[in-house]
């Protein structure tokens, strides 16, 4: 792979303006390459042979060939690539079969540009990234589902309180919440979460709540 300072990307999306505005922003990250761009499937893969990017950026929906079959594909062919897929807010059901096709990561399409470049370096790394906005519903698909990054990973242990705060958690409690019902400070809630955060090697609580699903750390 490239190394961290220069991160070679292909974007697909079939609506130009969209990638048009995509590369503006990316103008000001030196780090990641724009190395090529598609309208669809077809043309991502064919992008793909000649440019051999490290991390792909695809639209779900797309004329031709869509983003799960291309991710399929993708996956089948350059199992190393890192995919992410680019949906809208009602996408739910493609969001996981795009995760159960090979795909690393999600976007949602108005996501900031603070959290398309942490997606992106995150894929690079190969750790799986969520999007922050993700709501409770999806959090369960997702951990119910067969896409399960942690396969090959050692599992973090965890001491009890750290169970307590992690299942607290998983059930939608807020820090204050936690620390009424444990009888800790706030401060120490978030002094225990920043570390299981750090442990999981996970980004945000969408990727705790995952993580500890599929680790059997609680039950969904």
């Amino acid at each position: 792979m490239s190394t961290i300072a220069d991160i070679k990307l292909i974007i697909a999306d079939d609506h130009e303006i969209f990638r048009d505005g995509f590369k503006l922003m990316l103008s000001k990250f030196p780090e990641i390459i724009l190395v090529g761009e598609a309208g669809n499937g077809k043309e991502l893969l064919e992008q793909i042979e000649v440019l051999n990017p490290d991390v792909i950026l695809t639209d779900i929906k797309m004329p031709v060939m869509d983003g799960i079959e291309a991710t399929k594909k993708i996956t089948e062919r350059y199992p190393d690539k890192g995919i992410i897929g680019l949906s809208m807010y009602d996408d739910d059901e493609l969001i996981i079969e795009m995760l159960e096709a090979g795909a690393k990561g999600y976007l949602i399409k108005n996501a900031g540009k603070d959290q398309i470049i942490e997606a992106i370096k995150t894929v690079y790394n190969d750790e799986p990234y969520y999007c922050k906005t993700t709501s409770q519903k999806l959090t369960q698909m997702i951990a119910k589902s067969r896409f399960n990054p942690y396969k090959k990973t050692a599992k973090a242990e965890f001491s009890e309180r750290e169970k307590e705060i992690i299942d607290c958690i998983c059930h939608e409690m807020t820090n204050k919440e936690i620390g009424d019902k444990l009888f800790i400070s706030v401060r120490t809630v978030e002094g225990h979460r920043l570390k299981i955060l750090e442990r999981m090697n996970v980004k945000n609580t969408v990727g705790l709540v995952v993580y500890a699903i599929k680790n059997g750390i609680v039950k969904p």
